[in-house]
């Protein structure tokens, strides 16, 4: 059973310091949007990470079913959250694998889940017009070497290099967009809901 992590963590520094997470999208926090994604793309189970405004994030948004796991270092960077989410993941025997997915990517679709869980590699990532990007998954075996090389922004780079003749590009240009939203200009330029992507 694959489990689905969304790191959502982060201050927004670059927004003016706003979380990603709280930011609207649909008339709800945009937090919400991708725990839908990865619940309606096939995760049986979902954990979330909540760094800054953690106790904003958990009082205004709907969360459901979704683990909570509080990564306190979150300033650190990303890569301190994918540790965080991963601590005790291999102890879950119901856990072969799990998608990483990030809040400030909108434009990534629940297809572009399906597809990458379906793959059937090991380790895959989602690209667009071949370039690699959101989401990313990996089996059970790689939980450990994913938390050595989780360090400051790096997330899962060490992990997807060190194992580049294994990884599996799953195209999902044709449902899905990339783009990420750290800048306020970013975020006004995003065409939400973009008619051609199904979900």
């Amino acid at each position: 059973m694959s489990s689905g992590l969304l790191l959502a963590a982060g201050g927004g520094r670059r927004m003016g310091n706003r979380p990603k997470a709280l930011l609207p999208y649909r008339g709800r926090p945009m937090i919400e949007h991708a725990l839908g994604v990865l619940r309606a793309g096939g995760c049986a189970r979902i954990r979330v990470v909540l760094g800054a405004s953690a106790e904003e994030v958990l009082r205004t948004a709907e969360l459901g079913d979704a683990e909570v796991v509080l990564n306190p270092d979150w300033a650190s960077g990303m890569g301190s959250s994918l540790r965080a989410g991963l601590d005790g993941l291999d102890a879950d025997l119901d856990a072969d694998g799990v998608l990483v997915g990030l809040v400030d990517t909108p434009g990534v679709t629940a297809e572009a889940v399906r597809r990458v869980l379906g793959s059937g590699a090991e380790l895959a990532a989602a690209s667009y017009g071949g370039e690699r990007g959101h989401p990313v998954y990996f089996a059970r075996r790689f939980f450990a070497e994913a938390r050595e090389g989780a360090v400051g922004d790096a997330g899962a780079r060490a992990l997807l290099r060190a194992h580049a003749g294994e990884l599996v590009l799953v195209e999902c240009g044709d449902v899905a967009t990339p783009d990420d939203v750290d800048t306020p200009e970013q975020f006004a330029a995003l065409r939400w809901g973009r008619e051609e992507l199904r979900e």
